[in-house]
């Protein structure tokens, strides 16, 4: 099976350092998120890792491939989604796929026979004979994949796959994803949308100025929890949180306020579960007891700069994210 492994990883444009000494590995059968804000240098690494764009220093391993010496190679195992289309404006959707079928070799009954199968899993059916100039962001998104797919790769690279995408669309991609690292297939997703992959992602990369970072939070970090008493409303605050600051032991200036209920900040989930624990003996109608911020975002709001270690497992309060 085939894994993603990068090694001190450098691109430079003039001045601009985008992609600075990057390491990380992404597993086959797994689903990695690379995250990070816009201008983090995302786009460029994928670039590097689909064989576009060389390295300034560094090594790229796709399975036992060099994508730099061996890029024809490379991509005979790589599926690479760019976030925007770029597609031949006077073909259809299914035009589309059978052309990049017949550009990996594919007769032409195969490529026909490869396209309807790929329109079908994306849910494009009914719009496979529409130009593609005319499909919607999301509806091109979908005709990316397929095209990502054609050749059935055992390595994808997914820039910003569900921009544009409606909620059942969203929901299929998951599934979609999900599906693929089940086959083995190494899946890795790039999103400065945390939400988006929040339930998709096994392993997670932080890309920070160019750089991967320590997904490890500070020892100090504290996380948001939201408790929403029964009945909570706007009016009625004040009297729910001086109940759950006085039952915790805080200052009630130490809590805050999400649309009707309390908001505290605990060093860990022991520290929550104990909480709780107090919360429910001193017999409050607790409704909700849950993290304000996703794993994700509580570890991306608390990055560290020293240089990661291999990508952790998203369930943990030291998940790596990308």
């Amino acid at each position: 099976m085939s894994g993603i492994i990068a090694e001190g990883v450098t691109r430079s444009f003039g001045e601009v350092h985008a992609v600075r000494h990057a390491s990380f590995h992404a597993r086959a059968g797994r689903v990695t998120g690379l995250v990070g804000p816009n201008g983090a240098g995302k786009t460029t690494l994928l670039l590097m890792l689909a064989s576009l764009l060389a390295p300034d220093t560094g090594s790229i391993r796709i399975g036992d491939i060099d994508p730099v010496t061996e890029p024809l190679a490379a991509r005979r195992l790589l599926g690479w989604m760019p976030d925007a289309l770029g597609a031949w404006p006077s073909l259809t959707a299914r035009e589309t796929i059978a052309t990049t079928a017949r550009l990996y070799d594919m007769s032409k009954p195969d490529a026909a026979a490869r396209a309807s199968e790929l329109l079908a899993l994306v849910d494009l059916q009914d719009l496979a004979d529409a130009p593609a100039k005319v499909l919607s962001r999301g509806q091109k998104q979908k005709l990316g994949l397929a095209r990502a797919l054609v050749h059935d790769p055992q390595v994808l690279l997914l820039d910003e796959p569900a921009s544009g995408l409606d909620p059942q669309a969203r929901v299929h991609l998951r599934m979609l994803l999900r599906d693929f690292a089940s086959q083995g297939r190494t899946v890795l997703i790039s999103s400065h949308i945390l939400s988006e992959l929040e339930e998709v992602v096994d392993d997670a990369v932080f890309l920070v100025a160019g750089s991967v970072v320590d997904a490890a939070p500070a020892p100090s970090a504290t996380r948001a929890w939201r408790v929403r008493l029964a009945g909570a409303t706007d009016e009625r605050f004040s009297a729910d949180a001086w109940q759950v600051a006085s039952t915790l032991g805080i200052p009630v200036e130490s809590v805050g306020a999400d649309r009707g209920a309390v908001v505290v900040g605990f060093p860990g989930e022991d520290a929550a579960a104990d909480a709780l624990r107090l919360l429910v003996e001193a017999r409050l109608a607790v409704a909700e007891f849950a993290p304000a911020q996703s794993a994700l975002e509580h570890t991306f709001l608390n990055l560290r700069s020293a240089p990661a270690s291999p990508p952790a497992h998203p369930s943990s309060e030291t998940e790596a994210g990308a």
